[in-house]
């Protein structure tokens, strides 16, 4: 008995884990694909430059198993084969690990996405601890307990596969269900790139190297030697990182003057309209007529509109010759670009230095420079979904239908077995009473006979 909970704990803490991972990198594909080129690229692996939608695939195809072995875990289907994918892939997820906690190449694993972050090392702990609960389950498969019966899991692993592959999808073409980055709607640039008041400040060492007598050692601050000794060498490193605010790497530079934006453009009050493109070689030109719409909208009512992206200045042009783009073009970091926004371009929109909306280049807002202005037109009303809303959204569309399903199917699983020991005891009272039957013939049969 205590064998048995011991493996159903485990099999549950490794569906949980399995599920949580795989929606979070479903519902984020392309962070997925980041992350994969940071460690692809930390390996100087030639994969790293393969084509985005061969990562893009691989990530998808990664997001789609760790879903569904986390549900089919959960459920207890197929218990052989799930538990022994398992236990292959914690093999493989532990081994990159630990050469991550070793070689330490990126600085977070990636394993949730945006939503949890975990240092190497919680990760390589995280993994081990998977790992044993994996060893566990692929020993004892047969003690996982099912949650539903064969005749109905058909509907669970379609409606699962359905689920998934929808969230995907939308994600891809849209932007994330879930904002998780720094940069999501709510933030505030004028809050989140400063540092506040008291917060904790870095910390650094400083090391002198110091010679004497032809000997050389090394000094810190608090034991420096007296006026003997000759200065050699000094190096600082930092011990304490202190508070980093959540937008610490964002700038906006016009590169033309060499004047940095920032404060002007992202901080400035009323409504400001930021097209982000990280770049303008990859991006989809196929709606730039929607784009110029918003820009001559902003031209209008007054609304600042720029680009910023990390693309030069040969990129920049061969677009104007693209799209008439009249727009300004600012410089902002690469990586910060692909985090403020999973699309190329998309469109992010200001209120105060508030981020009040955000859109992929395939979900334009639909307005024109024939639009009321912002307050009236609607356009800062339309931001998506609060967390709350969206996370409502899946609990009726995919928690709550299982739910009810397995109910369904437990109490009709039930009804069986009760019909069954009915049909029992039936078959035994009426053998009972052929048992009499016989019994009482066979007496009169003796009487008769006597």
């Amino acid at each position: 008995m205590l064998r048995k909970i011991i493996v159903n704990i485990c099999r549950m803490l490794l569906a949980v884990v399995f599920i949580f991972s795989g929606f979070v990198k479903a519902i984020d594909p392309l962070g997925t694909v980041y992350k994969m080129q940071d460690y692809l690229a930390a390996a100087h692996s030639a994969i790293a430059a393969a084509p985005e939608w061969l990562l893009t695939a691989c990530a998808i195809a990664l997001s789609t198993m760790e879903f569904l072995l986390g549900i089919f875990l959960f459920f207890g289907f197929h218990r052989r084969v799930v538990t022994k994918l398992t236990l292959v892939f914690m093999v493989i997820m532990t081994a990159i690990t630990t050469w991550i906690w070793i070689a330490d190449p990126v600085k977070d694993c990636g394993c949730f996405g945006d939503a949890l972050i975990l240092t190497n090392t919680q990760t390589l702990l995280k993994n081990i601890i998977l790992l044993a609960c994996a060893v566990t389950v692929a020993l004892r498969h047969d003690d996982i307990i099912r949650y539903i019966s064969l005749d109905t899991q058909w509907i669970v692993v379609n409606y699962t596969i359905l689920f998934i592959a929808g969230i995907t999808a939308w994600s891809l073409y849209d932007l994330p269900l879930f904002d998780f980055r720094p940069y999501h709607v709510g933030a505030d640039f004028r809050q989140d790139t400063e540092i506040p008041e008291g917060a904790e400040q870095p910390q650094f060492e400083t090391t002198f190297i110091l010679q004497k007598n032809g000997e050389q050692r090394e000094f810190t601050i608090d034991n420096y030697p007296d006026s003997t000794w000759t200065f050699v060498d000094s190096h600082t490193t930092q011990t304490s990182e202190g508070y980093v605010p959540p937008m610490h790497d964002f700038s906006i530079e016009d590169k033309a003057t060499g004047t940095n934006l920032t404060d002007s453009i992202a901080k400035r009050d009323g409504y400001t309209f930021l097209l982000i493109a990280p770049d303008l070689e990859k991006a989809a030109d196929s709606n730039f007529g929607y784009i110029d719409r918003i820009y001559e909208y902003c031209t209008a009512n007054g609304y600042p509109f720029c680009c910023l992206t990390a693309s030069g200045d040969k990129a920049q042009q061969e677009w104007r010759d693209k799209t008439g783009a009249e727009y300004p073009f600012y410089f902002t970091d690469h990586t910060t670009l692909k985090t403020m926004i999973r699309s190329n371009p998309g469109l992010m929109l200001l209120k105060d230095g508030k981020i009040i909306g955000k859109w992929s280049h395939n979900n334009l807002p639909a307005i024109n420079e024939e639009s009321p202005m912002a307050d009236k037109a609607g356009i800062a009303d339309n931001v998506k979904k609060s967390n709350s809303r969206k996370a409502l959204s899946v609990i009726l569309w995919f928690i709550i239908p299982l739910i009810l399903l397995t109910l369904a199917d437990r109490l009709w699983t039930w009804s069986k077995w009760v019909k069954r020991i009915a049909l029992i005891k039936e078959r035994k009272q009426q053998n009972k009473n052929n048992n009499d039957n016989e019994k009482k013939d066979c007496s009169r049969q003796l009487e008769n006979e006597s």
